[in-house]
């Protein structure tokens, strides 16, 4: 499983013009699922997503984490996160998980989070997305499951 993280102060996530997902300070999270991915993966990843100290304390350090500052999390599905570009001119997309699987994966991977006392917003699994954001700091981590 990877996820790109960003800290956003606003996002959304718009689809066929209707407002389906956004949070006013937190994590923008886009998530892609390949085919190899576990429960062990999700629980790992979404343990360090709450607890990452990415936010500033008073002395402009990052010392506090979306627990400690009450943020929220926008979770974007994001296939194309395991397009492979090394050869020829189209992305290869064989590492990602098919739909079904990725969904069933993404679903527990929010759920994960949320039982961790965090708000989870969501796009639509599939669907042609507008995501928008405002990047605080910025921040941006690019996060792998240990497998």
């Amino acid at each position: 499983m990877r996820v790109l993280l960003q800290r956003s102060k606003k996002a959304q996530v718009v689809v066929a013009e209707e407002t389906v997902g956004q949070i006013d300070y937190g994590y923008v999270l886009l998530v892609g699922v390949t085919h190899e991915d576990t429960a062990k993966d999700i629980e790992w990843l979404a343990e360090k997503i709450v607890h990452l100290r990415l936010f500033e304390d008073d002395e402009g350090k990052m010392n506090h984490s979306l627990l400690d500052v009450g943020g929220s999390v926008l979770s974007v599905s994001q296939f194309t996160l395991y397009g492979d570009a090394k050869k020829g001119r189209r992305p290869s997309f064989i590492n990602a998980a098919k739909p079904d699987f990725a969904n069933d994966l993404y679903e527990q991977f929010n759920e994960a989070i949320r039982s961790r006392g965090v708000n989870v917003e969501t796009g639509v699994f599939g669907a042609m997305m507008d995501v928008s954001l405002t990047n605080d700091g910025p921040v941006t981590l690019m996060l792998e499951s240990p497998q």
